[in-house]
């Protein structure tokens, strides 16, 4: 929903448990916009994921979303409309959160004055302020250049998406942060979906 509110023109799905539900629940087509599929033989992490849609999604700049992180007042069209109008490798989706230990769950950001991000953390002990990041990041097509030089995490095995950004700042690219929305809820628990229900419900 979030995709076709923000103008996207074509979705493309990385699937892997359960692909044949998926697949069959939402077809081709979207309210309109067109579904395309690539599935995810193994399960290697969200790095992994989008370098296995790199065929798929061919020369094209493309938005990432994912589907546990459930945002109020989403501002996908604006963020897409920002990254147009300036020449960024990436502009990463970021919330402000009331409790700092709830960016431990993702990763922190350490920006300049201009929203230019100069560093990523994942899954940061002590975070040094609010502002958390998000799966939501709109990727200029140069990104898969540095899936290759992507360290993978020895912890989980798998090569971490603020790691493949970090490579990109550390080359030299303009990356920046977008204030996405006005709250986030990760959904992955029972608990979650009942938190995110209750959300959008007061927001309806």
């Amino acid at each position: 929903q979030n995709a076709r509110a923000a103008g996207v023109d074509e979705v493309v799905l990385v699937v892997g448990h359960l692909a044949e539900q998926i697949i069959n629940a939402y077809g081709n087509r979207y309210e309109g916009v067109p579904i395309r599929y690539v599935i995810q033989w193994e399960q290697r992490g969200l790095v992994h994921a989008i370098e296995c849609a790199r065929e798929t999604l061919g020369s094209s700049d493309f938005m990432l979303f994912l589907a546990d992180e459930v945002f109020i007042d989403p501002r996908h069209a604006d963020m897409i409309e920002t990254f147009g109008a300036q020449d960024l490798c990436v502009l990463c989706g970021v919330v402000e959160v009331q409790e700092r230990a709830q960016v431990s769950k993702t990763y922190a950001i350490i920006c300049g004055d201009d929203d230019t991000i100069h560093r990523l953390i994942e899954k940061p002990p002590n975070p040094m302020n609010n502002t958390m990041g998000t799966g939501n990041c709109v990727f200029s097509n140069c990104i898969f250049e540095y899936i290759e030089r992507t360290p993978i995490n020895q912890q989980r095995g798998e090569k971490e998406l603020p790691d493949l950004i970090q490579c990109a700042i550390d080359d030299g690219q303009p990356v920046k942060a977008f204030f996405i929305g006005s709250r986030y809820v990760n959904v992955n628990t029972p608990d979650e979906i009942g938190q995110a229900e209750e959300a959008l419900g007061r927001n309806a």
